[in-house]
């Protein structure tokens, strides 16, 4: 039962946000398997939509600017009954980065987010077609400007280098003819669009979103060679044949264990430093083409494998700022509708290095320890130390409660601290942590008060840093 409980808990941290051992707890009702199939599976129908959000807070609608869209998002992933789905959106805006500079555009970015978790889970090919057609992207990457007289390359070089195959898999030639394929990809009313998105007023309902336009004056129609092949493609023909390359099946397979697994070196080198575990990416590359390219089978296949289930890949991967903040609120469950108190969690997660909807460069953010620098470290530790120093929030009242009810009267200092470890999934801490701990356990204050103090100092620890 421990050891099912654990596995739970592993799954809940990476597929979500974490959890408290309570609910994974409630989660063994069901096999393993089975709560891996729902999570695929779900969507979350409770969710209350744009409407309502805006009746409680107006600027995280998702229609007035970057930052609101950014904290409607949060709110989604604080209460989101699907949290898979959110997880995935996630990790897709980690590679398809589109950002607030170029875009200036909640709501367009927004709807990029909602594109993610309809299509995230699904065919590759059909999630790439919806990026090659979404205004965020086309935006982001210039795509407008390309024309059949007069390509841009933007959208074609990173589509090839960054959405699929990766370095090295491609020529120069293959990037002109894909730009080629998606000559007149562009969005509406151009002209009128930029204009009303740089002049008009952000007040009361936000700025227009951009939309889809093919036109097909701009584009060409002419004979292209691509990847090997000759045909007149466009850029439907084109993402067909990306996606039957054996390089994006690594490429994304690589991805996949780098977000869900464990942490890789930065995709920079991924040309020249083989994966951590080969191994695992031939398994996850046969997953791909066994499901017809197919991210949500991939990842049903990834989290029922061995190598995911392994004891040694357990807390061996950083969070990241958003998992940090989110995970450690879902704990709390202080945002139980929107509150204008989001603002301070989105800016939370921007010092802590992870601006939503405002990645750094085309490439993303770069992972894993490149989290962990003094300046977030520190950013880490205070929002985790203020969030359970305070009094009265639900969720850690109840995390208090079943930790006081297990220990039972009068609990020594080792199974005090032990009842903690386990009520935040299950975490294991060094030594040094583990005497820091005890010392705590044996103040002489009453139960609750130490608890809470051992709760926040775990929180606060280096190794929760670790999912």
């Amino acid at each position: 039962m421990k050891k099912d409980i654990l596995l739970m808990a592993h799954l809940m941290r990476r597929a979500g946000f974490g959890e408290g051992m309570g609910e994974s707890n409630l989660r063994l009702l069901k096999d393993y398997d089975d709560v891996v199939d729902e999570l695929i599976q779900s969507e979350d129908v409770e969710w209350m939509g744009d409407s309502m959000v805006r009746r409680f807070d107006d600027e995280a609608s998702g229609m007035i600017n970057p930052p609101g869209a950014a904290r409607n998002w949060i709110y989604q992933m604080l209460t989101t009954k699907a949290p898979l789905r959110e997880k995935v959106a996630l990790f897709w805006h980690g590679i398809f980065a589109t950002g607030t500079p170029k875009v200036i555009n909640g709501r367009v970015l927004s709807d990029q987010i909602e594109m993610f978790r309809r299509f995230g889970l699904g065919k590759l090919d059909e999630l790439l077609l919806q990026l090659g057609m979404n205004p965020a992207m086309i935006v982001w990457l210039d795509n407008q400007d390309n024309h059949k007289d007069a390509i841009n390359e933007n959208w074609g070089r990173e589509l090839l280098e960054l959405f699929s195959m990766g370095v090295g898999n491609y020529s120069e030639e293959d990037i002109k003819e894909c730009a080629r394929a998606f000559t007149g990809w562009s969005i509406g009313n151009e002209d009128y669009m930029m204009v009303r998105a740089l002049r008009d007023s952000d007040w009361p309902y936000g700025r227009i979103a951009y939309h889809f336009e093919y036109n097909k004056d701009e584009h060409d129609f002419g004979s292209k060679t691509f990847l090997g092949q000759t045909g007149n493609f466009g850029g439907e023909d084109i993402i067909g044949i990306i996606c039957q390359q054996e390089s994006t099946a690594r490429f994304i397979s690589r991805h996949l264990y780098h977000f869900f697994v464990e942490d890789e070196p930065p995709v920079p080198s991924w040309a020249f430093t083989p994966p951590q575990n080969p191994r695992a990416i031939d398994f996850l590359v046969q997953a791909y083409f066994d499901s017809d390219h197919n991210i949500g089978e991939m990842l049903r296949a990834l989290f029922k494998s061995d190598f995911f289930k392994s004891d040694s890949i357990r807390f061996a991967k950083v969070k990241g700022p958003t998992e940090f903040v989110v995970g450690l609120l879902r704990i709390t469950g202080e945002f139980d509708r929107p509150k204008r108190e989001m603002l301070p969690v989105y800016q939370q997660i921007k010092w802590m290095g992870q601006e939503l909807l405002n990645p750094p460069s085309v490439e993303g953010w770069h992972q894993g320890m490149e989290w962990i620098d003094t300046g977030a470290l520190v950013e880490r530790i205070n929002f985790a130390s203020e969030k359970f120093g305070e009094s009265g929030k639900s969720g850690i009242e109840n995390i208090v409660a079943m930790i006081i009810e297990r220990c039972g009267d009068e609990p020594d200092a080792v199974d005090l601290v032990d009842q903690c470890l386990w009520a935040l999934g299950g975490m294991s801490v060094d030594l040094d942590t583990r005497l820091a701990l005890g010392n705590l356990a044996r103040q002489d204050v009453n139960d609750h008060s130490k608890v809470q103090q051992i709760l926040k100092s775990v929180v606060s620890s280096k190794e929760f840093q670790l999912a």
